[in-house]
């Protein structure tokens, strides 16, 4: 029985605008630089700013896609070890989270760690939260976030800083309607 939350439904939105943003967000990580500079943050503000409704929702879609991607590979890189995804990646996760008061209240954490276990688990990240409601304006910054730590943890597995982003390009490039 296929569930409405199958990612078939779920709107890819605009998983190039969501990368870049993220693919920022690492490369400042891996620069040490802990804050985004002001330059940069107003170029991110800018860039957010210039969004409609539309765009500003599919970029929101394309950082669920990235996130239901980031965990799909994970979830076969954990079995290829007889490892399950969700114990081994879910508790850094929400533990990194919770050492980011300034930019992740507390009170978005179970929705964020819902959205990694439902991706973990073959759900649509999107089409699972949709199911409580819009998202909340708190939410933003948790979700972006979400994503990098994903990706972040995909880079370590791998030993490679660029294997995530690199990852999701060349699933871009080879997609059909990319």
């Amino acid at each position: 029985m296929s569930s409405p939350c199958d990612p078939q439904y779920a709107p890819v939105g605009d998983v190039g605008a969501a990368l870049m943003v993220i693919d920022s967000r690492l490369k400042a990580i891996y620069d040490g630089k802990a804050e985004t500079d002001p330059e940069q943050q107003q170029l991110s503000d800018q860039f957010a700013a210039s969004l409609g409704p539309d765009e500003a929702k599919d970029m929101l879609d394309g950082a669920c896609t990235l996130i239901y991607m980031f965990m799909q590979w994970l979830r076969m890189a954990h079995e290829d070890h007889d490892r399950d995804v969700i114990e081994y990646v879910v508790p850094s996760f929400v533990a990194s989270m919770r050492m980011m008061p300034k930019s992740i209240c507390p009170e978005v954490i179970p929705t964020m760690t819902g959205l990694v276990v439902a991706a973990g688990t073959g759900l649509s990240p999107n089409l699972w939260r949709k199911q409580y409601g819009d998202w909340s304006e708190a939410e933003m910054n948790p979700l972006e976030a979400t994503a990098v730590l994903l990706a972040e943890h995909i880079n370590r597995l791998t030993d490679d800083r660029d294997f995530a982003t690199r990852m999701i390009s060349e699933a871009l490039s080879s997609s059909p309607e990319a």
